[in-house]
């Protein structure tokens, strides 16, 4: 309805124009000791939703649409660890320009 229809615009407001994390994005939870470890960025863009499979993920590194904290990633074989956690203890993928989740550690 109209409340939700504010909620998102309020949401991609803030995300956009301020490049803030706006609490209503989308999170997934990830285990704290898989980020001590290292993640796989192509198996956490499955955990996340954002890509179908491993090889999908691949493909759109590949052509350029996947960013990690609003960097662009290259390398599908890039690991994400606790040292990729921003100042608000998550970390931001995104998917072209209209597809965020973001990661938290539990």
């Amino acid at each position: 309805g109209r409340e939700a229809a504010e909620t998102a615009s309020e949401t991609a407001r803030k995300t956009f124009e301020e490049g803030a994390l706006a609490d209503t994005l989308p999170s997934v939870e990830v285990a704290k000791a898989d980020l001590e470890a290292g993640i796989g960025i192509l198996s956490l863009f499955v955990t996340a939703g954002l890509a179908d499979s491993n090889g999908e993920a691949r493909r759109h590194i590949q052509g350029g649409a996947v960013r990690l904290n609003d960097q662009p990633v290259t390398d599908d074989r890039r690991a994400v660890t606790l040292q990729d956690l921003g100042a608000e203890g998550v970390v931001k993928l995104s998917l072209g320009k209209k597809k965020h989740v973001l990661v938290r550690p539990v």
